[in-house]
């Protein structure tokens, strides 16, 4: 009896740790936390989210919108400066963004969906942490 618990465990521990790993790869996250779901608030169609980077880290967002409306995204931090980039990806396609100049970027979805926006802090050596504020609007 103890030895199938033994077996138990180790099963259910090698599964876990597998699907750690898979949901890092499919993310592209190298094993961290899924994205996280934008939630508006109710009769709003603007959120700002926040986090906290340090040099080339990245904090990923997963949002839903529908094919035409008009999506506005923009990047500011603390201290002020150019310190954050961003890049939107959606399922199956891909909205096209230059991670070295956009901090703000406006477009029209091309189909009902999922949109991935990830924020990343560029690497300084004067400012190696920062704090990011993204503004999300669907209208």
């Amino acid at each position: 009896m103890i030895h199938q618990k033994r077996k138990g465990l180790i099963a259910m521990s090698v599964l876990t740790l597998v699907s750690v790993f898979c949901v890092g790869e499919v993310f592209g996250q190298g094993g961290n936390a899924e994205p996280k779901r934008v939630q508006f608030a109710r009769g709003k169609s603007t959120a700002i989210l926040r986090g906290t980077l340090s040099n080339n880290d990245q904090m990923e967002y997963v949002f839903g919108a529908k094919a035409g409306q008009t999506i506005a995204l923009k990047v500011t931090s603390n201290p002020k400066g150019g310190f954050f980039d961003f890049g939107v990806d959606g399922d199956g396609f891909d909205v096209e963004t230059d991670l070295d100049t956009y901090s703000d970027y406006i477009f029209k979805a091309p189909r009902d969906g999922d949109y991935l926006v990830f924020v990343r802090k560029r690497p300084t050596t004067n400012v190696p942490r920062a704090k990011f504020f993204l503004s999300l609007s669907i209208k």
